[in-house]
């Protein structure tokens, strides 16, 4: 019995060896959150200063294209934006909460920039996730809320489809002017490529920023705004060998027209289909194009000539095959024609007489 009692004992022991101490950190971050949140208003703009405006660090990070929707003249983008500032009412001292250098803070318990992109094109105009924002003991809050950002983007298809485009994302804040938030450029070399996934139908050429104040006539406190302008170029192998060779190839096709004799059914059934492809083809061209009447692609003036073309050599080859088969039973000949005829007789007879003069002579 003792040798039994021993053993629960030691057995205890270990379980209770074994289980995690508590940790320092909990109770001190606890006791860090309430001291800092408790009489935190988040409709307060955090400055020591309320006459100086807040500065607030703007940056994004361009992960993907999704799509670029030329007829609804849009883009669709994945990107991670990056708004850092300095919080004044969020500042302890390290050294009495354990250590603690920072912590991750719901943004909505805490203040934070109401920034926005002007020209989105979504329903919900705030695309980003709310992650956390990390907070440090100076103060210091740092928030990257990804999303899938859906603006509008002025598609020019004038050079279609050896095109470059560029498309804009501006920033700002909704409802504070210059004077209250101040937003800077994060980098002055614009966005960040670094995590860039390439896309099959754009080359990424670049992506600048510049920061814009504005000033309206009704107000004398500027408006700030951060613009970035995705610069992109189109792959054209795809429209290449899809679009532009078989148009080529098919359109050269309207020369074996002419080549065939009158008697033959095909002429005529030959340049009305060419005619028909090339309308498939115009088309086709159509439906990937926004409607607009401010520029004319390069490629659709193409088609249209190549159209016009062979539509000409569809009318001639009707002409053709109206007068080949014409004959004294059926048409009678034309006044002008006989004409010609005559006067072609009344030429080639002075030649010949002319010719005996000069051999009878000579």
């Amino acid at each position: 019995m003792e040798n039994s009692a021993i053993r629960a004992q030691l057995f205890f022991s270990l379980i209770i060896l074994c289980l995690p101490l508590e940790s320092e950190q909990g109770p001190h971050e606890k006791r860090l959150l309430n001291k800092l949140l408790n009489d935190y208003n988040v409709l307060e703009r955090p400055v020591a200063n309320e006459s100086e405006p807040l500065l607030l660090s703007f940056g994004l990070t361009l992960q993907q294209i999704i799509d670029v929707d030329e007829k609804n003249q849009q883009i669709i983008s994945n990107i991670w934006l990056k708004l850092e500032w300095v919080d004044v009412n969020l500042r302890w001292n390290a050294s009495e909460f354990g250590g603690i250098q920072d912590l991750r803070i719901p943004p909505h318990k805490i203040w934070k920039p109401d920034v926005l992109m002007y020209n989105s094109a979504d329903e919900k105009i705030d695309s980003t996730f709310p992650t956390n924002v990390v907070v440090r003991n100076n103060g210091s809050c740092t928030y990257i809320p990804p999303g899938i950002f859906k603006s509008t983007c002025k598609i020019d298809i004038t050079w279609f489809p050896f095109d470059d485009q560029k498309c804009e994302m501006k920033f700002g804040s909704w409802t504070y002017d210059g004077f209250q938030l101040d937003l800077r450029l994060a980098s002055e070399d614009g966005g960040d490529l670094s995590t860039y996934i390439t896309n099959g139908e754009w080359i990424l050429i670049g992506l600048p920023g510049v920061r814009n104040e504005i000033f309206y006539a009704c107000c004398p406190e500027p408006y700030v705004d951060i613009t970035f302008t995705i610069h992109i170029r189109r792959r054209t192998l795809y429209y290449g060998f899809n679009l532009i060779i078989p148009c080529v190839l098919i359109s050269s096709m309207t020369l074996l027209g002419f080549t065939l004799p009158p008697d033959s059914g095909e002429k005529l059934t030959l340049g009305v289909t060419i005619l028909l492809s090339l309308t498939v083809f115009l088309l086709q061209l159509a439906e990937t194009m926004p409607p607009t009447s401010d520029a004319v692609s390069i490629i659709g003036t193409y088609f249209a000539c190549i159209m016009i073309m062979v539509a000409f050599s569809v009318v001639m080859t009707v002409v053709v095959l109206n007068y080949h088969h014409r004959n004294s039973d059926t048409h009678e000949m034309p006044e002008y024609v006989s004409i010609a005829t005559f006067l072609k007789y009344i030429i080639s007879g002075k030649h010949i007489i002319q010719n005996v003069k000069y051999h009878h002579y000579h």
